[in-house]
């Protein structure tokens, strides 16, 4: 099935394997919270048995380098698209309040982005990811 839209996760290709797992479920979590619209219905198995909703389309994770990541974060910015961000610092906080802290405590052009997400039309989402990659 094809969507007028898109979800993507774009993630600094010097992670580690577990902080690339950790910064998607975080960003994501981002877009779901802000566009509950893109949210399908509960599951359910053959037993009866309940489980959460979850996104009604794909999500897409790519990977590019710290240029890459820099150049998507301004094209992002300037089609003013639903976004999340995740910076390095984020490493070394242990809850909500000290990662919200740790982002506001860095100008725009200074943070250390190590992944985003966003959410538009599909054609604008590829534009402002151009240069990144499908994750392996």
């Amino acid at each position: 099935m094809d969507f007028d839209t898109k979800i993507a996760v774009l993630l600094r290709d010097d992670l580690l394997p577990w902080q690339r797992l950790n910064v998607t479920a975080f960003l994501v979590s981002g877009i779901a919270a802000a566009l509950p619209e893109l949210i399908g219905g509960p599951y359910a198995d053959a037993d009866g048995t309940p489980y959460l909703p979850m996104f009604r389309q794909p999500v897409l994770v790519l990977e590019g380098s710290k240029e890459t990541m820099t150049a998507a974060h301004g094209r992002i910015l300037g089609r003013d698209l639903p976004r999340a961000v995740f910076t390095a610092d984020l490493f070394a906080t242990g809850n909500d309040d000290d990662n919200r802290a740790a982002v506001r405590a860095v100008p725009r052009d200074r943070l250390d982005i190590v992944g985003l997400a966003v959410h538009g039309p599909r054609n604008v989402v590829d534009r402002v990811l151009k240069g990144a990659r499908m994750h392996p």
